[in-house]
């Protein structure tokens, strides 16, 4: 490539070959211009606007209030930073019951720039997984702990610890591959359950909790770069310290203003 050719787009295509090439996949959240311009230049191939920006970034408890309209507002927010990256999208909390719903909030946030959706769920979401591809959007699947039934599940568990869940999982990940889903999000499972998952299925598996053994890995931004300081995550080793460096700016700020 010369240097002044430009990088090709990456494609939901693209991401799916990396597991045969056995190249790990880096995934990481952006709810807005500046972030996913800057993880864009940093060469994270996967950008996902998560319902977690109900948490970081709207101050929700859990990602169950989001709404598509607001889901649409940051995409359309990350989307203008114009990504070599694929900028994927969560379907939010009920905006998926039924087929002709998944197809039009899908529809609407491939409107507001989003290039893959993802959606909650396994065998129990299959129709609407085929309606999604088959209406030419590419689909991510996510399973193991599922944040938006965080309310009747009682909090977040770790997946695959039973063999019946181990047994579930797979099912469920072997039915996504076959409904046409490029990826799988597998959240909060064992490593044992994650491996086997990985091992089996022919598209990518990207965890997030879910040990070092997934074809990829996804983490919140925030997370990542210590701009969540009041909550200590065991999966998540910051690398920055964000939010003390923005205090720190903050305060010396002011304090030359009074000089």
């Amino acid at each position: 490539m010369s240097p002044s050719a430009t990088p090709a787009k990456i494609t939901a295509e693209a991401i799916r070959a990396m597991k045969a090439r056995g190249e790990k996949i880096a995934a990481l959240t952006a709810y807005d211009f500046p972030m996913a311009r800057l993880l864009d230049e940093a060469g994270i191939p996967l950008l996902l606007v998560g319902d977690s920006v109900g948490m970081v970034v709207l101050g929700y408890p859990d990602t169950t209030h989001v709404t598509l309209a607001e889901m649409e507002h940051h995409v359309r927010a990350a989307a203008r930073a114009k990504p070599r990256a694929l900028l994927a999208a969560d379907l939010p909390y009920r905006s998926y019951e039924t087929v002709e719903s998944a197809v039009a909030s899908a529809r609407r946030l491939v409107a507001a720039g989003a290039e893959a959706v993802k959606a909650e769920g396994g065998r129990a979401i299959l129709d609407q997984v085929r309606a999604i591809v088959s209406a030419g959007i590419p689909f991510i699947g996510h399973l193991g702990m599922l944040p938006q039934h965080v309310l009747e599940e009682g909090g977040y568990h770790i997946k695959g610890k039973q063999d019946e869940e181990r047994e579930s999982l797979l099912a469920d990940a072997e039915a996504l591959a076959s409904a046409g889903a490029f990826a799988i999000v597998l959240e909060l499972v064992t490593s044992a359950a994650a491996v086997e998952v990985t091992r089996r299925i022919r598209i990518p598996t990207i965890g997030i909790g879910a040990g070092p053994d997934c074809d990829g890995q996804i983490l919140v931004s925030h997370d990542l770069l210590g701009l969540w300081p009041w909550y200590n995550l065991k999966h998540v080793k910051p690398k920055l310290n964000a939010a003390e460096q923005m205090r720190a700016a903050a305060r010396q700020w002011k304090l030359e203003l009074s000089k």
